[in-house]
């Protein structure tokens, strides 16, 4: 090409390059896999890559593959009955290699997920059940709603919309499902097909201050609270802004939706809507289950040995962690976590995105495990602690009957990170990779099972286990193309936090991009921002420095190291330097005997009481036979009793 394809602002334009050739794929001479177990790997990966052919040399992480590509890997070769886990695919990802391998592996197949026979009340799967009960707590909900807003700018088509969100509903039973409490536990109880999107529709074409009512709709929509148990559970609101202007707002709980779930949804109203417009059948084919027979199965498989294997390396992994990981903060953490929160944007350029992609190479690390291992370096380096835990999310979508679901599938795992004897970046990235992929190997196991098994310290105040969350955003979420309309987000502000920090990034043409969200009853907002400063200074380190031990790393910019290092310590004053320390000190006592000399935890002494107890001290210690010029050690816990031992 004499030139690439831009678009109008000026960025690369991705759609209109044309389709690369398969050697643009491969890193390798290509040569073609041997042998139908070969030839089965290659499929796999090539339908997975979404390439139109891979050799038998080829690596699949060096063909892009990322570890939610991975699953998708696992659960079409054990669709095939191919023993295979996550460990065998990160350790042998060349397709020869693996193909090599497989038969050898002694890996239990989980067992298909089938329809349970009759329409019945189901149980909840784990993940549902914790979010319902945190749901039953006061200002909780609101955390759990996952808003969307899109401007339609040209011709809508009032009927398609309907039929699209309509189909959508009758498609997935999720959609359509409740909460009830039967004799003390709650169940799913499916509603009829019939039962249709609840869509309410607005008219501000004739407001004078349009755009300043609809921002302000956007996020009443987006607050609105949900009843679990008489639903629905999705809800829509679309806006007439002029004859050629609408705006669709839709609102999920997150109990019967996730972020791969979105992706599903977009796809499938893009595909229901166009076909109503051309007057055509409904194009999507049946689904083979619905997710109450994933959460029955769930419950059947996680009643036995299955459930005691992944419990086990959860129990080995997580014992003796620590309860709560206690970062610099604005303020004191309240008695009772409050859910309420702000984000800032953060943004990792081109150049350091290559040079994190060239370091994940050379270690043989996914992007999201080298950018995890630097997130981990900055909070070990703000807490002082060497053992902390970070949570991530995962799809959890290991069998292949799950893909086309809308549901609440996501799953957490908790990242157990090291730091002791200070590990180099190279060390770091082999402890995050290995630690990464056996949580990968054991994501089977609900979060809330984990909670159980390992019974930490229970708190009101901050959530189990971890407080800090990473989430990489890959997944799949296609375009929404939708005919004779132009479409584009509306954006309204964040106000919830389901953690004290979250990191959410993403990777897009430009490089990582994403979020710090923070707990605001924890952080003013450039506290934040000043963490995800250091961040961006301890990755671009970490990029030139592999042999470099993390806690040497630089994470302060130069003026602020300047800062507290010189500004802040130039503490020098004139003072009469005839005078003793405890002359001084008596001075002051005159001067401002009610006045607060020591702040400790809660308790406040004022110069006079601090002189007082001082003095009464002394006393004893001359009693004892203390003389001047002796030595008198103190052994005595931080507090105001030390200050008291240092003046007697």
């Amino acid at each position: 090409m004499e030139s690439f394809p831009l678009s109008p602002n000026g960025k690369l334009d991705r759609k209109s390059l044309p389709a690369p050739d398969d050697e643009a794929y491969v890193r390798r001479g290509y040569e073609a896999p041997v042998g139908e177990m070969e030839e089965t790997v290659a499929g796999v990966f090539a339908e997975v890559l979404g390439v139109e052919r891979v050799g038998r040399n080829d690596s699949f992480f060096e063909l892009g593959g990322h570890s939610l590509m991975a699953m998708r890997v696992l659960s079409r070769l054990r669709s095939a009955k191919l023993r295979i886990d996550v460990r065998d695919l990160f350790s042998y990802p060349v397709v020869q290699d693996l193909a090599a391998r497989i038969p050898f592996l002694e890996l239990a197949l989980l067992p298909a997920i089938e329809p349970v026979k009759e329409h019945q009340d189901l149980p909840l799967s784990f993940a549902q059940q914790r979010l319902w009960f945190l749901s039953q707590m006061e200002g909780v909900s609101e955390a759990y709603h996952m808003p969307a807003a899109l401007r339609l700018s040209g011709t809508l088509n009032q009927a398609a919309l309907r039929f699209a969100l309509d189909r959508i509903v009758a498609r997935h039973e999720v959609l359509r499902t409740r909460f009830v409490v039967v004799e003390g536990e709650p169940v799913q109880r499916i509603d009829a097909a019939e039962a249709g999107f609840r869509l309410e529709h607005r008219d501000l074409s004739g407001v004078p201050d349009r755009e300043e009512r609809l921002s302000v709709l956007v996020v009443e929509e987006a607050r609105a609270g949900f009843d679990l148990e008489h639903g629905p559970l999705v809800r829509g609101c679309l806006v007439r802004l002029g004859e050629q202007e609408h705006a669709l707002l839709v609102t999920m709980h997150h109990i019967i939706s996730d972020g791969w779930s979105i992706g599903i949804l977009v796809k499938e109203f893009g595909a229901l809507y166009a076909a109503s417009c051309a007057q055509q059948a409904d194009p999507l084919p049946e689904l083979s289950i619905q997710y109450g027979d994933y959460a029955h199965w769930q419950r059947q498989w996680l009643g036995g040995e299955a459930l005691e294997q992944q419990a086990g390396y959860w129990g080995r992994t997580l014992s003796g962690s620590p309860t709560l990981l206690s970062l610099p903060s604005d303020y004191r953490r309240p008695a009772q976590q409050s859910y309420e929160g702000s984000r800032v944007s953060l943004e990792l350029d081109l150049d350091l995105t290559e040079r994190l992609k060239a370091l994940s190479q050379r270690h043989g690390t996914t992007l999201f495990m080298t950018v995890l291992s630097g997130f981990a370096v900055l909070l070990s380096r703000l807490s002082g602690e060497q053992d902390i835990v970070i949570g991530t999310p995962v799809a959890n979508r290991t069998q292949r009957e799950t893909e086309e679901l809308i549901g609440f599938f996501v799953n957490m795992l908790a990242l157990r990170m090291d730091f002791t004897g200070q590990p180099t970046v190279s060390e770091l990235l082999r402890r995050v990779r290995e630690t990464s992929i056996e949580a990968q190997a054991h994501q089977e196991l609900p979060f809330e099972q984990v909670v159980e098994r390992i019974k930490p310290s229970r708190s009101q105040a901050h959530s189990p286990i971890f407080q800090v969350m990473f989430a990489w955003q890959n997944n799949e979420v296609a375009d929404l193309e939708l005919p004779g309309l132009r479409l584009s987000g509306l954006e309204s502000e964040s106000s919830v936090a389901k953690f004290d920090l979250t990191l959410d990034l993403s990777e897009t043409d430009d490089g990582i991009v994403g979020s710090l969200e923070y707990a605001t009853s924890l952080f003013k907002s450039e506290t934040v921002e000043r963490y995800g400063r250091y961040l961006v200074r301890l990755l671009e380190a970490m990029t030139r420095g592999e042999d470099e031990r993390v806690s040497q790393l630089p994470m302060l910019p130069a003026e602020e190291r300047e800062q507290l290092l010189v500004g802040w310590n130039a503490t020098e004053v004139a003072y009469p330097s005839e005078t003793t320390v405890h002359g001084l000190f008596e001075s002051q006592v005159e001067a401002s005997p009610e006045a607060t000399a020591v702040v400790f935890e809660e308790e406040r002494v004022s110069y006079g009481e601090l002189n007082r107890r001082a003095n009464r001290l002394a006393h004893e210690l001359v009693a004892l036979g203390v003389r001047p010029d002796d030595r008198v050690a103190i052994c005595v816990e931080r507090s105001v009793a030390m200050v008291v031992a240092l003046l007697a």
